[in-house]
């Protein structure tokens, strides 16, 4: 790659400042593949809902789906809970976007509480300290492909337009049914379907 074609790709990326509670918006794509790539049966919650994509995409997959959080991101219906306090809610699917610097307490409730499935965003960077894994039912690793582009939501609310990723992410899908059999890793893809396994 030459020096002009690197000028214009830093210039196609932004930096911006880390968002004190961890809002950073997933594209909508990221949400629609996985829904339309992993069977989920019955209501899905998504603990922090932020601006809602991943119950959109739910719903648009005629899933039954409820957006819960701590703060009102100007969702409708988003319902005011924490998902760390105590709760005797017992959904049966759980998606969410958690915020990364508490995303093992969002992953370990989640897997407790579901019913049947749990699906977390990570960062794929973050999956070899991620030691704590090996005590949930982990069953698929899902690939993002292109590197999707994850601004802080008030960067979007400025109507600020994300492009030039530079952070991989991954879902990572666990099962109940599956405990023990080790995850399989597939790519999701933004264009539409999922290509490529491995275990």
């Amino acid at each position: 790659m030459t020096a002009i074609e690197l000028g214009r790709r830093e210039r196609r990326s932004h930096i911006w400042d880390r968002h004190s509670d961890d809002w950073y918006v997933e594209p909508r794509w990221c949400s629609e593949r996985l829904f339309d790539s992993e069977i989920f049966i019955g209501e899905v919650i998504d603990p922090c809902c932020g601006s809602g994509n991943i119950v959109k995409s739910a719903r648009a997959r005629h899933l039954p789906a409820e957006g819960w959080d701590t703060v009102n991101r100007g969702f409708p219906g988003t319902v005011m809970r924490d998902w760390l306090q105590p709760c005797d809610v017992r959904p049966c699917n759980v998606v969410c976007n958690p915020p990364f610097a508490i995303a093992r307490p969002f992953a370990e409730l989640a897997v407790e509480r579901a019913r049947h499935k749990s699906a977390i965003l990570f960062p794929v960077a973050r999956l070899n300290a991620a030691g704590w894994l090996r005590a949930l039912p982990l069953a698929r690793v899902w690939l993002l492909t292109p590197r999707p582009s994850m601004p802080p939501g008030e960067a979007l609310l400025r109507g600020e337009k994300p492009a030039g990723g530079k952070t991989d992410f991954c879902w990572l899908v666990f099962d109940r049914n599956v405990a023990g059999h080790g995850p399989t890793m597939r790519w999701l893809h933004r264009d539409g379907g999922a290509d490529g396994s491995s275990t």
